[in-house]
């Protein structure tokens, strides 16, 4: 009989609780570096929004998932490397300035670094 390996066991983290003041404090060093923050067109960047158009803009919330079709991107291997390689069964996302830590499956967001290109 052949027995499957049973999956890692995913870390229970509360909301709003995993991103701590040196996480905070690489990400916006990482960010407020010209290089990093990206283009963004001169009309959106009047705006405020992180360059996303107002639709897109804050379109999460902690303890809920993010809604269908909303963009977002990867973090870079970098930053992921300066907060720590998040624990099993979550990911890091960037969405406008802001890095979102959301669960894999559901795409809850758990905890969230706001505004840090700003």
């Amino acid at each position: 009989m052949q027995h499957m390996a049973s999956p890692a066991p995913v870390v229970q983290i509360s909301i709003g609780q995993y991103f701590q003041a040196p996480q905070m404090a690489a990400a916006k060093n990482y960010y407020s570096l010209p290089e990093n923050r990206g283009y963004c067109p001169p009309g959106l960047a009047k705006k405020g929004t992180g360059c996303l158009p107002p639709g897109q803009a804050k379109q999460w919330r902690k303890g809920e998932p993010l809604p269908r079709g909303v963009i977002y991107y990867d973090v870079p291997r970098s930053v992921v490397l300066t907060l720590g390689v998040p624990p099993s069964g979550y990911k890091y996302v960037r969405m406008a300035s802001d890095i979102l830590l959301i669960a894999i499956g559901t795409s809850m967001v758990i905890d969230a670094m706001e505004d840090l290109v700003n």
